[in-house]
């Protein structure tokens, strides 16, 4: 399966969907409390990953995330783990304008990000734990660029699937991609099949009970 064909197999499914199969392969099944920070959006795309620390007396560096922008695609979700701190921004206004104009599908930031406006303003997807006008400048530094980070502790390595939403956040190895499109695949039309009949008038205890719920999908290889 080439690698546009699998982001538009997830586009079309959701994180619940995504949780429910990573769960059945025996998977971590994603994280909430990252979540879209100016208005209602879904992403999914390749990990592009930056790891962040505090800033100590060591040469600064890159600025934080600049390499991960440039090294970014129109496949791309950036990834940036700033070990869920909630006190300094880890993603900005200019790091959003520079992700957009490469064509970025949108970041993922285990921490705070400020300059929310300018991201809605750009239509540029920014999921985080939150906002705090707090300048990173002087507080982070970058530690990685390219490697495995964390994100709520789930382990991301560049090149798995991010698929965001508002419910949350799931991470799928890219080796396991198209097992678990597949499967997720598989949920979402067992479940509108269960909803069509539940409208139809079917009794809810009947339509959703566990044994069906838990059914077989078939062979998820």
């Amino acid at each position: 399966m080439n690698s546009p064909d699998l982001l538009d197999q997830f586009a079309a499914v959701d994180s619940a969907a995504v949780s429910d199969a990573l769960d059945r392969l025996g998977l971590p099944p994603g994280i909430g409390g990252v979540r879209p920070v100016w208005g209602p959006a879904a992403i999914v795309g390749f990990a592009v990953t930056v790891g962040l620390e505090p800033a100590d007396d060591r040469p600064a560096g890159p600025h934080i995330a600049t390499t991960a922008v440039e090294s970014a695609d129109g496949e791309s979700v950036i990834v940036v783990d700033n070990q869920g701190r909630t006190d300094v921004s880890c993603w900005g206004g200019i790091l959003s304008l520079g992700a957009a104009r490469r064509g970025v599908r949108g970041v993922v930031a285990d921490g705070v990000c400020r300059d929310v406006a300018e991201a809605r303003e750009l239509g540029f997807p920014v999921f985080a734990r939150g906002a705090v006008p707090a300048t990173a400048r002087g507080r982070l530094r970058q530690r990685s660029a390219g490697e495995t980070v964390r994100l709520g502790g789930l382990a991301v390595a560049p090149g798995d699937v991010i698929l965001a939403d508002e419910t949350g956040i799931v991470v799928v190895p890219r080796d396991r991609a198209a097992d678990v499109v597949r499967l997720a695949a598989a949920i979402v039309a067992r479940e509108r099949t269960i909803a069509d009949e539940i409208r139809a008038g079917a009794p809810l205890s009947e339509a959703m009970h566990d044994a069906r719920l838990a059914g077989d999908l078939g062979d998820s290889r």
